[in-house]
């Protein structure tokens, strides 16, 4: 597989460019709103990388914090938000399990596709580093504030299911131990061309699911989504 670190490090336009191409059928900004509408409330994100959903929210939420611990993906993230016009939102660098920010200050913590490193990176002591994450989420939240996370639930597949059984244990201990409720989305890749769709699968996702997207010639690729949800 890819070496994640390095491409949140060092490639992160290019990881826009693939994630540009998720979602097609818009269906995360829909169930987000499901779970908690969004307008008009403050935001702080966990893991907003180049921003993907910083940029989704911020046109309808009144303020959206948003941190990362890569200043390089950070750096694409602001462009895209300077471009947009919009006003109402900060990004700043810090750690999922250090926010340097004060208490009870917004309606909805989010992080999508970011808690799950935790699982991979700190294999032995994940539940420690999410438990952590979880607690400056519930932190920052006002009383009735919404926490919300969003993960795979596997790309290339229609029906959802956690790609590894160490995610598969973490969703539990969302569900489990922290009482978070779930649902989850379809949230379609769908690529300008094969060869774009094979490099860029190839670039993040690794060779196994690039041979399959050439062979099978997957310009549009399934994927399922899964968003946990806890109010405070």
């Amino acid at each position: 597989m890819p070496d994640h670190k390095e491409i949140y490090n060092k490639q992160a336009r290019k990881y826009d460019l693939l994630v540009s191409c998720e979602d097609y059928q818009k269906n995360i900004l829909r169930a987000l709103n499901q779970v908690r509408p969004l307008r008009g409330l403050d935001v702080v994100e966990f893991g907003a990388g180049t921003g993907r959903l910083t940029a989704m929210m911020t046109p309808i939420v009144k303020s959206i914090l948003a941190f990362d611990a890569s200043q390089h993906m950070l750096g694409v993230a602001t462009a895209k938000l300077e471009k947009a016009g919009l006003q109402n939102w900060t990004v700043v660098v810090a750690d999922n399990r250090n926010l340097s920010v004060g208490d009870q200050i917004a309606d909805v913590a989010i992080a999508g596709w970011s808690l799950c490193y935790f699982t991979a990176w700190q294999a032995k002591t994940w539940r420690d580093e999410i438990g952590q994450a979880l607690a400056q989420m519930k932190r920052v939240l006002r009383p009735g504030g919404t926490a919300i996370i969003l993960e795979t639930l596997g790309t290339g597949q229609e029906e959802p299911h956690p790609p590894t059984d160490r995610l598969a244990a973490y969703y539990s201990f969302l569900e489990g131990e922290h009482g978070f409720s779930s649902t989850w989305i379809r949230t379609d890749y769908c690529f300008a061309s094969l060869s774009e769709a094979e490099e860029l699968i190839r670039f993040f996702f690794g060779d196994e699911l690039a041979d399959r997207v050439a062979r099978e010639g997957l310009v549009i690729l399934p994927e399922c989504t899964g968003i946990w949800w806890l109010t405070i």
